[in-house]
């Protein structure tokens, strides 16, 4: 494997945020940014039907990453930028090629007032078949948006960032995961928040008495569970500030409500061995559609 973080690219808005992003974190890595781009073949009935315009989508679909990277390392000076060009299924093409890479970043379109963020079919095969860490970042999203506001209330890249915000199942901690997003807010100097949900005590929807302390209790369990599983981590990374949210409720929406104000948010998705479908999990896929700030998606057993 050829280390080196990816983004696909082809042109759109949400791609080049994108590719901006990946831009910045191929600096953090130390890495070499691969801007990939995919061109889908015309199919033979419209060459042999002679249809001008099929050579040109061609040169286009070259034309436009080409130019994005030179503009990437005018921008980010110190990156090497590479390209590399694709033929077949964009989507096929895209999870090959995250799996050769440290890192691929994605590019997901705005807010909708229905359904929250829209998440794209390809974007959502990559994310659900990749073996590699994958990243959404939306559309529109900026240096800034990672950053918390200067002492006058602007949006500022030069700001400390934001904190990361790991989702975290206590009873399978994978050390995938942890080292991800560990490695994720050391490299951008930034607090770590690892939130863990927990399901509502079954006697509570009868208000039984005592209640109160059997909540009182399990929430201290909980706690206790969370602080365990994070104690080696605190270890291996000590300068990492490390915040402990522990809460009763669904955790979809325990972690959306918690990746608030987050510079980037670290969801798992275990690996499955079929190679259709796009079962990503239900946690990934609420902070998918419902989290803006960009979310990394990684995979394991």
């Amino acid at each position: 494997m050829f280390r080196t973080v990816t983004v696909g690219f082809d042109g759109s808005s949400e791609s080049r945020a994108a590719a901006e992003w990946a831009a910045r974190e191929a600096r953090l890595r130390g890495l070499p940014l691969r801007v990939v781009d995919v061109w889908e073949p015309v199919p033979e009935l419209v060459l042999q039907a002679a249809l001008p315009g099929a050579e040109t989508q061609r040169q286009w679909t070259e034309r436009v990453p080409r130019e994005a990277a030179e503009g990437l390392r005018l921008r980010h000076p110190g990156v090497e930028v590479i390209t590399l060009h694709l033929t077949g299924d964009p989507a096929e093409a895209l999870i090959e090629a995250a799996d050769s890479t440290d890192l691929m970043v994605l590019g997901s379109c705005g807010f909708s007032g229905i359904v929250g963020f829209v998440v794209g079919s390809v974007s959502l095969a990559v994310i659900a078949h990749a073996e590699r860490p994958v990243v959404l970042v939306r559309a529109g999203e900026q240096a800034a948006d990672e950053h918390r506001m200067d002492p006058a209330g602007v949006p500022s890249a030069a700001t400390a960032f934001r904190p990361v915000v790991l989702g975290l199942d206590t009873g399978r901690p994978d050390e995938t995961l942890l080292e991800f997003a560990f490695d994720a807010a050391a490299r951008r100097n930034a607090s770590l928040s690892v939130v863990h949900a927990w399901p509502e005590p079954p006697t509570s929807f009868y208000r039984f008495q005592g209640d109160a302390e059997l909540y009182d209790v399990l929430a201290g369990k909980q706690a206790a569970v969370l602080t365990e599983v994070l104690r080696s981590w605190r270890q291996k990374f000590p300068d990492v500030e490390v915040t402990e949210v522990s809460q009763c409720g669904s955790a979809a929406q325990v972690l959306v409500d918690a990746s608030r104000g987050a510079c980037l948010v670290v969801v798992g998705r275990r690996i499955r061995t079929s190679r259709f479908g796009t079962h990503i999990g239900h946690v990934a896929h609420a902070v998918l559609h419902h989290v803006e700030a960009p979310v990394a998606v990684v995979p394991h057993d």
